[in-house]
This record gives structure tokens, C-alpha cells and sequence, in this order.
């Protein structure tokens, strides 16, 4: 089991405050990393996450950042790394998802979930991916979706961004897993979070989505923590330019 351990790591979790991102970061935790937590409206301290690592004997420190503001984003990076000389792990969780159909899609509901979903990912794992380079080890793991794969209904610009976590996946692994660095993703199927509140209040909806699951259940956030401990490990080091479906075999109906 010393493949899954992670002591002496450090791992930045953004979209961290709750849902996927939460349970993924006391995962990491609970496998010995020290965790760094950024989210759009996390509290800096005294946050629920902080409480949960700092729980589990780990150290915990918070940011706060708007991902939809490249230079809110820079500041955050300044900071960051002014504050963290090594960050082993980088999970590119952080999201937004806008929904309106595609012929009445505003150009800022677009505009916003590509800078939060695409933009910044790649800003950041750009910044943090050098210095991983450098050292010659780290994991990069983005958080990618069902719609990496497919079109989705009324959210043009959250399947367009998905789809590029995909390629961006792929592009960076190409070029840095000769490096020592390992570039990977989870797509989640159809989670119990907020981001999916409005299809489960979608009675219709909500039971054709369950019909076609075969596990016969929505997903939780804790379904993620094996999935985030293995990618984040040794036990993955040679895994590279993957994207690793957890969807209760929604991808194989």
C-alpha cells in the first residue's frame, strides 16, 4: 500500500469548499498530503475543509479567488507560490456551469464558463506545471466530465469547455510525462452536487438520467476519493494522458 501514500506531499485542490472538490481534498489528506484549498467564496480560515483535513492530522491553508478574472487569478498564483516553494499535486477541479439553450446562450455566460473551465486550468497548470518540470516529478489532474464526451442539453459552453479539459489532458501529457510529470483526468458521471441540483429537481429528467446509470444510483462525492489517491500517487506513475470515467458504467450503456 506504500504506492498510495503521500506523506511529505503537497496538493493544491481548487473548488475545494464542497461537492467533488471537498471530498477529493480530504482524500488526499486522509493519504498523508498536506492540502492548499482555493475556491471563488472560501474562507480563508475556519472553512469546513480546513477542519476536515486538520482532522485527519494534516496542514491546511486557504485561498480565495475568482477564476473568472485572469488578473484575480495571476495575484492568486503570485501569492501561491511566494507562500509554497513545492506543490507536488495540482487538481484542477474548480468549475461553473450556466445553463440556457444554445440559440438564446449569452456571449457572458460563455464567456464566463470558459475562463473559469478552460482559461484558467491552463493558466495554472502552465505556472505550476514549470516548476514540477524543473524538479522533474508532479501530478496534474483535471476534473473533466461526461461531457468531455458528449454534447449535453442547454449548456453549449460547459461541454465546450469540458471537451478542451480533454484535449488539454492529452497535450500536456504529450509533452511532460518524459519529464517525470504525469498529466491525468477524472470525468464524473452524474453527482449528487450543486452543479446537477437542477436536473435532479427535474423529475422527468432526473428518471430518465437514473435509467440509463447501470450502477442504478446517482453518484456521491465520495465515490472520488480512490479514484483522486490513485492519480495523485506512485501507483499511477506510469498513467499518463488518461481519462478515467467514474460514472456508474454510464459510459459503457
Amino acid at each position: 500500500m506504500d504506492l498510495f501514500k503521500l506523506e511529505g506531499k503537497t496538493a493544491l485542490v481548487t473548488g475545494c469548499k464542497r461537492g467533488i472538490g471537498f471530498a477529493m481534498a480530504e482524500a488526499l489528506a486522509e493519504a498523508g498530503a498536506d492540502i492548499l484549498g482555493v475556491s471563488a467564496s472560501l474562507e480563508t480560515k475556519g472553512s469546513e475543509i480546513e477542519k476536515a483535513v486538520q482532522a485527519k492530522g494534516r496542514n491546511f491553508k486557504g485561498y480565495q479567488c475568482d477564476f473568472s478574472d485572469r488578473k484575480s487569478l495571476y495575484a492568486f498564483i503570485d501569492k501561491l507560490k511566494s507562500e509554497n516553494p513545492q506543490i507536488d499535486i495540482l487538481v484542477n477541479n474548480a468549475g461553473t456551469i450556466m445553463r440556457k439553450p444554445a440559440a438564446e446562450h449569452p456571449d457572458e455566460y460563455w464567456d464566463k464558463v470558459i475562463e473559469v473551465n478552460q482559461n484558467a486550468q491552463f493558466i495554472l497548470s502552465r505556472e505550476l506545471g514549470k516548476e514540477m518540470i524543473k524538479r522533474g516529478s508532479g501530478k496534474v489532474i483535471f476534473t473533466a466530465s461526461l461531457l468531455t464526451f458528449q454534447g449535453g442539453i442547454t449548456v453549449p459552453g460547459y461541454a465546450a469547455s469540458k471537451g478542451a479539459i480533454g484535449q488539454l489532458t492529452m497535450a500536456l501529457s504529450n509533452e511532460w510525462a518524459s519529464k517525470g510529470v504525469q498529466v491525468n483526468a477524472i470525468a464524473p458521471g452524474y453527482i449528487a452536487t450543486d452543479n446537477t441540483q437542477a436536473l435532479r429537481d427535474n423529475e422527468e429528467r432526473s428518471e430518465a438520467i437514473l435509467a440509463r446509470i447501470p450502477a442504478d444510483r446517482w453518484g456521491e462525492p465520495k465515490d472520488f476519493k480512490g479514484p483522486i489517491i490513485f492519480l495523485a500517487s506512485n501507483a499511477s506513475d506510469y498513467m499518463s494522458g488518461a481519462i478515467l470515467t467514474v460514472d456508474g458504467g454510464w459510459m459503457g450503456r
